[in-house]
C-alpha cells in the first residue's frame, strides 16, 4: 500500500499541480495528529513548528487532502469544519451531544454489514459511509432528569 505522500503526489499530479513545501508540510502535520482537528488548530500547530504557511494556504490545501481520500470532513463544531484522518485507519460512526459538543467514535463493522445488505437489495453500488449520530450523552440525560 502507497504512503499517503505518495497517495497526495500522484493526486496532485493528476489535477496538474505539484507537491510544494507547504502541501507537504501540511500533509505530514496533518498526519502527526490522532485527533479531530480544523484549519485553526492545524495552522496554530504549523506555527508553533516555526512553519512559515498561511492560513489561506491550510484552507486551500485541506480540500485537496479530501479529495485525495486523506482526510475527512467529519462533523462541524462551534462553527467550524472539523476533519480527521481517514487513509489508512478503520471507519467509524460519530456519536456526538448536541448540548455539550462531546465526541464519541465507535466501529462501522457492525453497521457495515447491514448497509451493505441494504444496498446490495437496492441494486446500490457503496462507495463511502460516513455516519454522524446527533443526540444526548448520558452525562447530559443525566442533568436533563435532574
Amino acid at each position: 500500500m502507497d504512503n499517503q505522500v505518495t497517495v497526495f503526489k500522484k493526486f496532485l499530479f493528476r489535477k496538474g499541480l505539484k507537491l510544494t513545501t507547504p502541501r507537504r508540510e501540511i500533509l505530514d502535520a496533518v498526519f502527526s495528529l490522532h485527533e479531530h482537528f480544523d484549519a485553526q488548530q492545524l495552522h496554530a500547530m504549523l506555527k508553533d513548528q516555526k512553519r512559515r504557511i498561511s492560513l489561506a494556504t491550510v484552507y486551500r490545501t485541506l480540500p485537496l487532502l479530501e479529495e485525495a481520500g486523506l482526510i475527512q470532513h467529519s462533523l462541524r463544531s462551534s462553527s467550524r469544519d472539523v476533519f480527521e484522518r481517514i487513509y489508512g485507519h478503520p471507519r467509524h460512526v460519530h456519536w456526538i451531544c448536541s448540548c455539550c459538543g462531546w465526541v464519541q467514535e465507535t466501529p462501522l463493522d457492525g453497521l457495515k454489514r447491514s448497509l451493505l445488505k441494504e444496498a446490495s437489495s437496492l441494486k446500490f453500488r457503496l462507495d463511502e459511509v460516513n455516519i454522524q449520530v446527533n443526540g444526548l450523552c448520558w452525562k447530559c440525560c443525566e442533568n436533563e432528569n435532574q
